[in-house]
Formats: C-alpha cells, sequence, structure tokens
C-alpha cells in the first residue's frame, strides 16, 4: 500500500470490529443493485505526485467509461493521511463511495467489518474470472480461507533509489546489496549536511513497511501463526532497533528525517542531500522535481546476507491497491462495470505505467511499458522476494501501534538520546497492550 497513508484510526476501528453487523457503504439508504443506476461515486487513493495530478490522469481514462456505459463518475482523490479514517466512519455511518481504493494491507482488517462486497466466483465472472490475477496480488485482498475483499488495481514493491550525482561525488559506483554494505557505504556518503538514506520518521505506515521487513529478515513476522500479536520477541526487538539504529547509532539518516510524513525524503533525494531512499514507484515524484530518469539508479532493497529471497531474504511488502464495492451500494451492477473497467487489459496497462506500478492482471503484465529496468526490479522482488503483511483483522491497529513506537524511537534518535534494547522493548510491549486481546 501507498504512499503517506496514516493509520491512526486503531481505537476506531475496534469498535468496528465489535459492531460488525451494522456496516455499511453507498448511501443512506441502503439500496439495491437498481437504485442509481445511471451514477456511482468513486473514492480513488492518492497514488501521483499530487492530488491534481492524480485528477488528470483519472478523469481523462473515467472518461471512456462514462462514454461507454452512460454512467456518470463521480470522482474524489482522498489523501493517503486522510483515507482510512474516511473508509472506517463510511462503514459505520452508512455514508461513503460505492467504490473505493483500499492498501492492500487493510484488506482483512476492512473485510472483518462486513461492509466490502465479498469477491466470489459470481462476482468475479462478472468482471472476466479470478484467474486473470496474478495469484500473490489476490493473498493481499482478505483472509485466508474468505472470499476476497477487494481486487487487486496495482502492484507495487519497494526498491532502493540510489542518486547517481552523490554516489559519483563520493567515488562509489555501486549501490549497497547487503545492510553491513549500507552502513559502510552510507558513512562515506553522509556529511556537509547531506545523508546517506532518507527516511519518513513520522509516517506510521512507512515505520510498518520497513520493521515488517527488517522483522521477515531476523525471522519474524510480528504475529503468530494464528494471528495473535508478537511485538516483543527477539527478533522483532532486533529488526526495530536495526531500521532506528541507521539514525540512532550509524548517523546515515539526518535527524530531521525523525519528522518527515509527508515525502519530504523524495524533495532532498532530488536536491541531492539524499543519497537513497526506499520507496515504492517513486519515479513520478522525482520527475515531478525535474529529475530526469538517468539521474538515478533502482536495486533491491538490501538483506542481512547473500541474496533476496524467501525466508529471511524478504526485502518488501506485496504493496499495492487494491478495489472494493461497498456492500450496500445503489448501483451494484455499475459498480462492477466499473470494477471491471479498471481492471481491464487496456486500463491496466494505462493506469499502471502513469503510475509507474505494475498490473496485477496477468495479461497486462506482458506489454513492453513493464520491461524496463526499474519495472523488472519491482517485477523479480514481487515475484521472489516480496511477503504480505499480516492479513488479520488487527493489522490497522498494528499500524497504528507498532507505526507509533517506531516514530517515538526516531524521535529519540533525531533529540540524541540512546536508543537501547531495554528501550526498543518498552516501546513495543507497550504497542502490544495497545492491541484487541484474546
Amino acid at each position: 500500500m501507498r504512499r503517506i497513508r496514516a493509520a491512526a484510526a486503531g481505537a476506531v476501528t475496534v469498535s468496528l470490529l465489535a459492531a460488525v453487523s451494522a456496516c455499511g457503504g453507498g448511501s443512506a439508504t441502503g439500496g439495491g443493485s437498481g437504485d442509481s443506476p445511471e451514477k456511482l461515486t468513486y473514492w480513488a487513493s492518492n497514488q501521483g505526485p499530487s492530488i491534481e495530478a492524480d485528477k488528470k490522469i483519472l478523469t481523462a481514462e473515467i472518461a471512456k467509461f462514462e462514454k461507454e456505459t452512460g454512467i456518470d463518475v463521480e470522482l474524489e482523490v482522498v489523501p493517503w493521511s486522510d483515507l482510512l479514517n474516511r473508509i472506517l466512519a463510511a462503514t459505520t455511518s452508512g455514508q461513503g463511495p460505492d467504490v473505493l481504493n483500499i492498501g492492500n494491507t487493510w484488506s482483512a482488517s476492512l473485510q472483518a467489518t462486513g461492509a466490502l462486497l465479498p469477491w466470489d466466483d459470481e462476482n468475479f465472472g462478472r468482471i472476466g474470472g479470478r484467474d486473470r490475477f496474478v495469484e500473490s496480488a489476490i493473498a493481499s485482498a482478505g483472509a485466508e480461507g474468505q472470499d476476497p475483499a477487494a481486487v487487486p488495481l496495482y502492484s507495487m514493491a519497494y526498491t532502493l533509489y540510489w542518486n547517481k550525482k552523490m554516489f559519483a561525488d563520493a567515488g562509489i559506483t555501486e549501490p549497497p546489496a547487503t545492510w553491513d554494505e549500507m552502513v559502510e557505504t552510507g558513512k562515506r556518503l553522509s556529511g556537509d549536511g547531506k545523508f546517506a538514506l532518507g527516511a519518513e520518521g513520522a509516517n506510521l505506515s512507512e515505520n510498518i513497511h520497513h520493521v515488517f521487513t527488517f522483522g521477515r529478515q531476523h525471522g519474524t513476522d510480528f504475529f503468530t501463526a494464528d494471528g495473535r500479536p508478537e511485538f516483543t520477541s527477539d527478533a522483532a526487538v532486533d529488526a526495530v532497533k536495526q531500521y532506528v539504529d541507521l539514525m540512532a547509532e550509524h548517523e546515515i539518516i539526518a535527524p530531521g528525517n525523525a519528522e518527515y510524513a509527508q515525502n519530504q525524503s523524495l524533495q532532498d533525494f532530488a536536491r541531492n542531500r539524499t543519497a537513497m531512499v526506499m520507496w515504492q514507484n517513486a519515479q513520478t515524484a522525482f520527475a515531478s522535481h525535474g529529475m530526469e530518469d538517468d539521474d538515478w539508479g533502482v536495486a533491491p532493497i538490501p538483506v542481512r546476507s547473500g541474496e533476496p529471497g524467501a525466508g529471511t531474504g524478504v526485502n518488501s511488502m506485496v504493496a499495492g491497491i487494491n478495489m472494493a464495492v461497498f456492500k450496500n451500494t445503489d448501483n451494484l451492477d455499475g459498480s462492477l462495470e466499473f470494477v471491471k473497467f479498471m481492471t481491464s487489459d487496456a486500463e491496466q496497462k494505462a493506469l499502471n505505467s502513469a503510475y509507474g506500478s505494475i498490473p496485477p492482471v496477468k495479461a497486462a503484465q506482458d506489454d513492453p511499458a513493464f520491461d524496463g529496468p526499474t519495472q523488472k526490479v519491482v517485477r523479480d522482488t514481487l515475484a521472489r522476494s516480496a511477503a504480505p503483511l499480516p492479513q488479520v483483522p488487527s493489522e490497522s491497529q498494528f499500524e497504528t501501534a507498532v507505526g507509533t513506537a517506531v516514530k517515538e524511537l526516531f524521535a529519540e534518535a533525531a533529540a540524541g538520546k540512546p536508543v537501547t534494547e531495554d528501550l526498543v522493548r518498552e516501546k513495543l510491549t507497550k504497542a502490544q497492550q495497545q492491541m484487541p486481546q484474546g
């Protein structure tokens, strides 16, 4: 799931899960499939460098659908900082859109509210069938053993972007492949107000995405096999400490990054202040800041040793955007037609090309537009070394609780205070206490 997603709605989610049967979406009327056949509302997530850029891209594509079907689509692009809270409010009030984008890590949490349309064989059949989609993308669309709560729309993975000018100025020719190399290279790149690696330390979701990857490399995914939180294991503590120590101990992340939550690290990268960032689909943002494609390179996220792969070689979460339909939409037929349009081969090529993401639709992936060097690293990562965040109902609380713990640890590091193992364990213990019990 991408950009500046703030999952600060844990308390709301807890109340939601206690009242699943009361949830709904669409309009207040709770009407059926044909109550509003000539219109529907769509909440899109902010995928490009700005809300306005998204509106321009999506309006042009949606116009094709409107012309083909006669259905008027009311588009709203919702910032990531607001999207989850807006969705949660809609599930309780019944005042929401017909169709919406959700971060794929939220799928199981929102599925548990009962507000989203299940994608059973019949509904998949109305958009061309489940087998059109890459199975790993479907795996991040809902809890295991249940019909998915959404349909994959954009697939992404984290990669390491490196600033060629800053590397050349430091006499470095290759990006780091392991974390030891990251620290060694990072010290050579840092100095005179410049730093090796950027981070969004106040962004809860970015924190979770990175510490989940570090966690897998240490042998944990922060939950037990039966879905119970396990935040205080030695592996979890080591993972969080290793990430924060890039600022606290090794000093290759600028202290000011502890307050970043709005893509500021991408601006620093474009202005030659930061030599590397770990990001999803940063190329459109770089272009908006005046960078040319030749100004940066892309490589896999480092691992502890060896090469990226399964198990402790995981180097990204399975990132992506899914498309969901509120169960009580006033225009079920139109909503399904819209999802079919947005996941058609042609639209998948157009939209994912515009956003620099990878189509989760198999046929669309064959287009030459997705054979470039950046796309190749992303595709290889998704195929070989990415893992989905746990598809458990409490995932959004996990993002809030542990994401906040990491934010607080970055703040301690920025203030020059030692980030000890005991302090990390204390923060993670507090985070686990905030999770639903039982």
